[in-house]
């Protein structure tokens, strides 16, 4: 039962119900009106307030544009590239929810991903043999490839492999999946999968790069345990329900992205302060959030400029990055960026740095017990684009506090002259920074939104979600 039935068949109020769920009235507006996910602890709530009758699985067909996963997925014909990789486990899932949502699903299965799962079962749960060789006398009598590259409403490549990356990119068509990727007007997908060495390396992030600049869509790959003993980081095949909901997104018949036409400024990770040629003063960010932001806004349609710190992931998908290493550089790096329709400030940006950086090794003296640095402010790069001439519409800040963390927020969104600040407590017990999830509070003029607990990427999904409904609304009202 969606959630909007129950609150109507019990009369409940969204006031009432945020209260029992322990979330804000705005959140459960927005899940009611189909407009919003709920993280899974939150969903979990929703199902205990509901007795059990609004389930997880009840948002699962969440689209921005309020369409049901039903809706987008029923009668289309989505070409399935099952490459070799571990990870091809998961296309099989992925085959059977697909036909469950009422999509019609043809196979390529390439010969590598044969060693991983067979044609005998990719047939069986698709309902049809799988296509596996460009060269098929029974398939290729009417060219074949040409067929399913046209007959497809979409393509989707999960596995996506490094080798099948670096075929894609340099415009391959040595077998029959490179063939039909290169004579297709069909959106394509790609969900990426390999292990974390190869997926940071400069060739993949190249490639991957060049594909996302012709046009093709990327989602995940996410970070965990690799399959391989004693192997994590970023190299995992996005979940199921990831892959359909980006799915949904290539088939939205309106074309709805809600950030289309927007150029968007992405601030990310920390900055590096030099004291000398071997020092830095620096912070924990480690740009999770700011870069996964830049990835939801992409996604979202928007023209992307992220200016990242010093960091040890690799870029997302589908933005122009800037590196930089200080907070001079980056406040640099921002204007050259300008004008924008929205700037976002994640970044951990120091507030200080020293006032005469030194050019040899500062070392140590003997019988000299204590050292001391004078200490200037950096430039207040969110204060500084918030009040400039050439000011985005839209101006974003992120409040890292310890202490009083809300009443912090909103001082700092009236003095920095931002229009929202996302607030969070980043205490070190909390582990926020460096970690995996993150608990906000979204500070606007108006309201104190209470977000729950959520990985990064979620709340990066959820801000820009949230983002795009507000454009739109200050669109139709102006």
């Amino acid at each position: 039962m969606k959630l909007a039935q129950w609150l109507k068949s019990n009369d409940i109020s969204a006031r009432e119900f945020a209260a029992r769920v322990k979330t804000t009235e705005a959140t459960v507006s927005r899940l009611r009106n189909g407009r919003a996910q709920p993280s899974m602890e939150l969903a979990q709530k929703i199902m205990t307030a509901t007795g059990g009758a609004v389930t997880p699985n009840d948002f699962l067909d969440f689209s921005p544009s309020g369409q049901t996963g039903e809706d987008r997925l029923t009668g289309s014909r989505i070409l399935l590239i099952i490459a070799g990789g571990i990870a091809a486990y998961k296309s099989l899932d992925l085959i059977r929810r697909l036909r469950e949502r009422g999509a019609n699903i043809r196979v390529i299965l390439t010969r590598a991903g044969q060693e991983f799962v067979t044609p005998l079962s990719v047939g069986a749960i698709a309902g049809s043999a799988p296509y596996t060789d460009l060269f098929d006398t029974h398939t290729e009598f009417d060219v074949g490839h040409i067929r399913l590259a046209r007959d497809s409403g979409a393509i989707v490549v999960a596995p996506a492999t490094a080798d099948l990356l670096a075929k894609m990119a340099n415009g391959h068509a040595s077998d029959l999946a490179t063939a039909v990727i290169l004579a297709t007007n069909s959106p394509i997908l790609l969900a990426p999968a390999m292990n974390p060495s190869m997926w940071a390396h400069a060739a993949t992030q190249r490639n991957v790069s060049q594909l996302a600049a012709d046009g093709l869509s990327v989602v995940g790959p996410n970070e965990g345990q690799m399959a391989e003993a004693n192997e994590a980081g970023v190299g995992r095949m996005a979940e199921v329900p990831e892959i359909i909901a980006a799915v949904e997104g290539l088939l939205d018949p309106h074309g709805v992205k809600p950030l289309a036409g927007k150029h968007m400024i992405v601030t990310s990770g920390p900055t590096h302060e030099p004291i000398d040629p071997v020092r830095y003063i620096a912070n924990r960010s480690s740009g999770k959030q700011g870069h996964a932001i830049a990835e939801a806004a992409a996604r979202a349609g928007a023209r992307v400029t992220l200016v990242s710190g010093p960091v040890q992931i690799p870029d997302p998908p589908g933005v122009d990055a800037v590196h930089v290493e200080s907070a001079q550089e980056m406040l640099a790096a921002v204007q050259s960026a300008l004008p924008a329709d929205v700037g976002i400030f994640t970044a951990a940006v120091a507030d200080w740095r020293t006032e005469n950086q030194a050019t040899q090794k500062m070392k140590k003296k003997n019988g000299i017990e204590e050292m001391s640095l004078s200490l200037v402010q950096n430039p207040d790069i969110l204060k500084t684009i918030s009040n400039a001439a050439e000011r985005p519409e839209f101006v974003i800040g992120f409040a890292a506090e310890t202490e009083k963390v809300i009443d912090s927020a909103k001082t700092k969104r009236r003095n920095k002259g931002c229009d929202w600040i996302v607030a969070n407590d980043v205490g070190h017990a909390r582990g926020v920074m460096g970690g995996e999830v993150n608990a906000v509070h979204l500070v606007t003029e108006r309201e104190v939104e209470d977000w729950p607990e959520m990985t990064k990427d979620e709340v990066a999904e959820r801000l820009i979600a949230r983002l795009g409904d507000h454009l739109a609304q200050n669109k139709a009202s102006a």
